[in-house]
């Protein structure tokens, strides 16, 4: 197995001068150096062929010895040095001071046809990060951010992605629930790969010290590697990369919304300097459209990162990060500015994409009421995002009577749709027929268009924790499954209809279906 290392962030930046894996601050350093633990028995259970080309390797060095012990942290890839990432961050919205990699381990980066990867392994050991945890991971959730980042990649949605999924051989104490009742699970560990995994929370970390220096060299770093665009280090090229980065967050968003994905916990650190979803933990789909529906167990009461939320919390983490780069530019009106831009464009941007979901090419003034009435009806009762856009593209024009046929399969509950909510839906209908016939092109071509942005299949929680549940039986066919289902959500693949399905009423409430806690 060869790689073309090009390491930089842990060559270019501030190293932690204390040596020691010890809980602690760590100042005026951006990492700090950690070799990951040896797990007891490592085991691939699998690998992502693609990521592995995209990376200069090969299907043969997938199942080789070298990737095995590589890549689960057994053995430490020649003339590179593991670290963990210094940050801090705003959690649920108050500020958390240090935080850092405290169960992510940083190996190395690779260079590869001009494109820059880092690879760290999520799951391998205790940082001086860790805070009060082990910094190991537990199989369940591993099998979530492993299938999820390679999903959403496929979907067309920035993103982390993931190479290889591994049971380490040891077993995990955790508490699922939170309720004090912790059991031993299976380990594993996450190959997670990025351009960077550099988080808004890294530069708070010395904005928050008044650490100047490092922060001026952090962010002259990500520049010269990932906005090089923007030319060298000035204040006019910090307020250039914050807009850009301004930008990338909201087109992020903007795609979780397309897809009904909420990520759960969109706290500062867990937000990507590049616009990419980072750290899938308690993440969930949209079951039915609930613009207040939360996956995380520990946002069930303020509901801070809901679905309808998402937006805003956007604006709100890119003022955080306003704030850290203050000090290098010293004039607040371009932030200002640029946070004005988020919200106008986020309007604009979010009607665009709710056009080419209703298969709309050309604008109309009303657009904006059309799909505020169809939000409406679609909150009236339990109805199945994914699978109403998606059998919506069979529509056609002339026959609004035939409307709420065709979306029939997207409610959970049919006896629902009559009296006041059947006829608010007819309305809609007839509003939405006489819309189509504005535009030119055929039904034929206005499904097709419909079926690149409507996704067919998605990583439902239910599948995620069928594939959990078989794999903690030693079975993990079905993870190869859904890998690839899930390569190709926008296509019929009429042999897999069975994902095509609202959640099953035994998953309504069962642990891992409905909402997740932090816990893995």
């Amino acid at each position: 197995m060869h790689l073309n290392i090009s390491d930089s962030f842990n060559v270019e930046l501030p190293a932690d001068s204390n040596k020691e894996n010890t809980r602690r601050k760590v100042f005026e350093a951006a990492y700090s150096f950690v070799m990951p633990k040896t797990p007891s028995n490592p085991k691939l259970i699998h690998g992502s062929k693609e990521l592995a080309k995209e990376l200069g390797l090969t299907c043969r060095d997938i199942s080789s010895d070298s990737f095995l012990k590589v890549f689960s942290g057994t053995k430490i890839y020649p003339r590179t040095k593991p670290y963990a990432m210094a940050y801090a961050g705003h959690q649920f919205g108050s500020w958390a001071g240090q935080l850092g990699d405290g169960r992510a381990i940083n190996l190395f980066e690779v260079e590869h046809n001009n494109k820059r990867w880092a690879l760290q392994l999520k799951g391998a050991g205790e940082t001086p990060y860790s805070r009060q945890g082990d910094g190991l991971a537990v199989l369940r959730s591993s099998i979530r951010e492993y299938l999820c980042s390679e999903a959403m990649f496929h979907l067309g949605i920035p993103t982390t992605r993931a190479l290889s999924l591994m049971l380490s051989g040891d077993d995990v104490l955790r508490d699922m629930l939170y309720d004090g009742n912790a059991a031993y699970e299976k380990g594993a560990i996450v190959c997670r790969v990025a351009p960077t995994f550099i988080r808004f929370g890294n530069f708070e970390l010395f904005a928050s010290r008044q650490d100047y220096k490092t922060l001026k060299a952090l962010l002259d770093y990500t520049i010269k590697y990932f906005y090089p665009e923007l030319g060298k280090p000035s204040k006019k090229t910090y307020i250039s990369f914050f807009r850009e980065v301004s930008n990338r967050t909201l087109d992020m968003i903007v795609h979780w919304q397309r897809v009904g994905f909420v990520h759960g916990v969109m706290n500062t650190d867990n937000m990507s300097i590049l616009g990419l979803t980072i750290d899938y933990g308690p993440y969930g789909w949209l079951e039915d459209f609930d613009f207040g529906w939360t996956p995380n167990t520990t946002d069930r009461q303020n509901k801070r990162y809901r679905f309808g939320n998402q937006p805003h919390i956007g604006l709100w983490n890119l003022l955080q990060l306003a704030n850290a780069l203050y000090p290098l530019v010293e004039e607040a009106e371009p932030f200002e500015t640029i946070l004005e831009g988020y919200q106008n464009n986020f309007e604009r941007k979010s009607l665009d994409i709710m056009r080419s979901k209703l298969g709309l090419e050309s604008r109309d003034a009303e657009d904006k009421k059309l799909i505020s009435d169809l939000e409406d009806s679609l909150s009236l009762s339990e109805t199945d995002m994914t699978i109403f856009f998606r059998q919506l593209g069979s529509y056609k024009r002339g026959k609004p009577e035939k409307g709420l046929e065709i979306v029939e399969a997207a409610f959970y509950n049919k006896n629902d749709i009559k009296d006041k909510i059947e006829q608010q839906w007819k309305v809609w209908f007839k509003a939405y027929d006489q819309r189509l016939k504005m535009e030119k092109f055929t039904d034929h071509k206005r499904q097709l268009k419909m079926n690149l942005v409507n996704p067919k299949y998605v990583l439902r929680n239910y599948m995620a924790q069928l594939a959990i549940d078989k794999a903690d039986e030693g079975d993990y066919g079905l993870i190869n499954q859904l890998f690839n289902l899930l390569k190709n959500p926008y296509d019929e693949q009429t042999e897999n209809e069975q994902w095509f399905a609202k959640r099953p009423e035994w998953a309504r409430h069962k642990v891992g279906c409905s909402m997740l806690s932090c816990s893995s």
